[in-house]
């Protein structure tokens, strides 16, 4: 049996950019993915503290060092510039494993660089 866990997470990355027109996902700065552990084209769960939407989306890897956020296609419907995001990420494991993980959490300034 496996079990499902928090892998990891952004805790308030900050929308710079919305765009209705892209083919959908979550476009963010590929340096606090890696951060976080998460990977480009990973399957994420978003919640918006600003309106309480969650949605399911993948991750895809915007220039690093940009801080770049930005909400494309439907999910540009989730939230606007500003609004401050739960990003997460998931991972199956054994109860033994379970046991001892302790899943990657980065928390992020008002300006989507990690806080020390």
């Amino acid at each position: 049996m496996t079990i499902t866990m928090l892998k990891s997470k952004l805790h308030h990355l900050r929308v710079t950019r919305v765009d209705l027109e892209y083919q959908g996902s979550l476009l963010v700065d590929e340096t606090l993915l890696a951060a976080a552990g998460m990977r480009n084209f990973e399957k994420i769960l978003v919640a918006n503290l600003a309106n309480g939407e969650r949605f399911e989306t993948y991750a895809i890897a915007a220039k690093a060092g940009s801080g770049e956020v930005c909400l494309n296609g439907a999910a540009a419907h989730k939230g606007k510039v500003g609004d401050r995001l739960i990003v997460m990420s998931w991972c199956e494991l054994t109860e033994a494993e379970a046991a001892t993980h302790r899943p990657r959490v980065v928390c992020l300034d008002a300006g989507n660089r990690p806080l020390p």
